[in-house]
């Protein structure tokens, strides 16, 4: 009986498995054929001067021997590659936005390419060097998100490829951008309490300058005048956006007179339910309580559970892969705005 040769091994169809990683000289070997025909087959030249039994015999042994090519020598030969890069300052850290990331991975596998990620930490230097490393992969495109949604300035290496903007967009200039939309979220956060019969509604908005605070506040007064209730500035407040900023508000919410209250995030919510519970107050039978952001470890997990809205993370990710390959356009010089849906639970209820 022959003995196999040095370093490989037969099998049933008479190919020799080779005990190391496969090689392009280990498919040349098999197939017959040069090493250069073999790199001509697998970069798809269709125009090389191969015949077509050669080229099966190149594919045959390809799949013989579980041939793996060299993704980043083709993706130099092709100028791009499978991967898409996603660059985040925070997102892989926080609760609820890693959702980002999670729907920019589903929609990019559904096209057929994989997500790179890099998780900053705000750092300049790390964000840097990973746009770097993604441009030397020759990625298809550069998705680039931050954690909360706000103005950027958009890193000068993203100028080397295709890139969108997810949850924030350019201080300067245009680029492609989806963010939420925040004066929705705002307008239907108010409508769930008016549906309900409240017309003195309370809003607690945060103390920050941002889009939230600019676009709730929007949303909340476009509500308000749709339904023909009149919007009453004394009825508008300013809360640090925390916990403890909605336990601090409760007696001037009280105070006020309001029946319900629209607050800027969960976090002041929950606050506001502590303050509301210390004095015997009860949600919703005494005063309904609507929040933001849908941050489920703080909204379903309340006692009553808050309704809330929510921010649309996901979909944030899987449309920035979507406007990345060109299957959704960026139309016109403003961002595409994404539907914060409402997310219904118990702490609202007829006044």
């Amino acid at each position: 009986m022959a003995e196999p040769s040095d370093g490989v091994a037969p099998d049933g169809d008479g190919i020799e498995r080779p005990s190391h990683p496969v090689t392009m000289k280990d498919v040349a070997r098999a197939a017959g054929v040069s090493v250069a025909t073999v790199s001509l087959v697998l970069n798809n030249k269709k125009n090389a001067r191969i015949g077509e039994d050669a080229r099966r015999r190149v594919r045959d042994a390809i799949d013989a021997l579980g041939y793996r090519p060299n993704a980043l020598a083709q993706n130099l030969v092709n100028g791009s590659s499978r991967f898409i890069g996603l660059v985040a300052d925070a997102i892989a850290t926080t609760p609820f936005a890693g959702q980002i990331i999670h729907g920019a991975q589903d929609e990019a596998w559904r096209h057929g390419y994989v997500l790179l990620v890099a998780n900053t930490e705000a750092d300049e230097r790390a964000e840097r060097e990973a746009i770097a490393m993604m441009l030397e992969h020759k990625v298809r495109g550069i998705l680039y998100s931050t954690w909360y949604h706000r103005a950027v300035a958009v890193p000068v290496a993203l100028g080397e490829t295709e890139f969108v903007l997810v949850n924030c967009f350019a201080e300067r200039g245009r680029s492609s951008a989806v963010v939420p939309d925040e004066e929705q979220g705002g307008r239907r956060a108010t409508e769930l309490l008016l549906a309900r019969g409240h017309r003195r509604i309370a809003f607690v908005n945060t103390t920050t300058e941002s889009p939230a605070r600019s676009g709730r506040l929007a949303g909340y007064r476009a509500a308000l005048e749709s339904a023909g209730a009149p919007f009453d500035e004394r009825l508008v407040f300013e809360a640090q956006p925390d916990q403890d900023g909605g336990f601090e508000i409760v007696e001037t919410i009280l105070d006020s007179g309001a029946s319900a209250v629209f607050c800027h995030n969960d976090r002041v919510a929950m606050g506001l339910y502590d303050g509301l519970h210390q004095r015997g107050v009860r949600v919703p039978a005494d005063i309904s309580v609507v929040g933001f952001d849908n941050q489920e470890v703080i909204a379903a997990h309340l006692h009553p559970p808050l309704s809330t809205v929510a921010l649309p993370h996901y979909e944030l990710g899987a449309r920035g892969v979507r406007v990345l390959l060109g299957l959704e356009e960026s139309v016109g010089p403003s961002p595409i705005l994404v539907e914060c849906p409402v997310v219904e639970r118990e702490s609202v209820a007829a006044p």
